[in-house]
This record gives C-alpha cells, structure tokens and sequence, in this order.
C-alpha cells in the first residue's frame, strides 16, 4: 500500500495522502475546487463583499483535479468506477449533474452515489467527490 501527496496540488487540511494505491485499486482522497494557492474555482468575491458561488465550475475543477490527482498515480478518469459525491444543497444537483455527465456516461461511467452534506471545510464549497479508480499495477512497478 502506498500513499502519495502531490506537490503540484492543494496541500491536504489533515493528515492523509491525496492518493493511496492497494494493489490494482486507487483510492482518491475527498478533493473540491481548491486551487494550490488555497483559492477555489467557482467562488467569487463581488465588490461589496458577497461571494457568488458557481456549481458548474466547481464541479468541472473537482473532476480535472481528481483526474489530475489520479495522473499522478498512473490513471486517468477511465479508471473511475465508483464516485461518491458530496452537495451542500440538493438544489445544486441538477447543475453538478450535468457537468458530470460531460465527462461520464451510462455504459462506462464508474457507479455513483451523491448525498446532502451540512456544510463542508471551507464555506465556499458547494461539492466536494471522492472516487475509487482500478488501474492494474505494471509489472515492472
């Protein structure tokens, strides 16, 4: 079992690795919209102060940075087979779900769950996902 923390991504806020692989299995840590710089895709801070927060872009930046994050570990988003999602508010859903069909289909999408959450660990974030990926090890790995 190996877990890897990349360097070009957000730092994770505790103590766990972005990714962790067991055997032909990759398990891809809780990822949102968080830039490397702690700003997050989606969120904008109008001039008097209020945020304008956006569920397309944050749920396109979550998939590429789990893409990204599953780069790094020797697969892509082809490897996805299973997706738990979390929405802040359901009203959001209809807009995650059709971002995340651009990038997934019926017949070779990964299986997915999505719930409600409270709140998550910074307050412009609307979504956050976590995914399972299987991507056999290379014999020389």
């Amino acid at each position: 079992m190996s877990g890897k923390v990349l360097e070009n991504k957000a730092q994770p806020l505790g103590n766990y690795p972005h990714v962790r692989r067991v055997g032909d299995f990759i398990y891809v840590s809780g990822t949102s919209s968080r830039r490397k710089d702690n700003t997050h895709v989606g969120a904008t801070q109008e001039e008097n102060g209020e945020w304008t927060l956006d569920i397309r872009l944050q749920t396109r930046a979550v998939i590429e940075n789990i893409g990204e994050l599953l780069k790094g570990a020797g697969a892509d988003l082809s490897a996805v087979i299973d997706m738990s999602t979390f929405l802040v508010d359901m009203k959001d859903f209809k807009g995650y779900n059709e971002v995340y069909g651009e990038f997934f289909n019926h017949a070779t999408g990964p299986t997915r769950t999505t719930v409600a959450v409270h709140q998550l660990p910074h307050p412009n974030l609307l979504i956050e996902m976590k995914a399972i990926a299987y991507k056999p090890l290379d014999k020389n790995e």
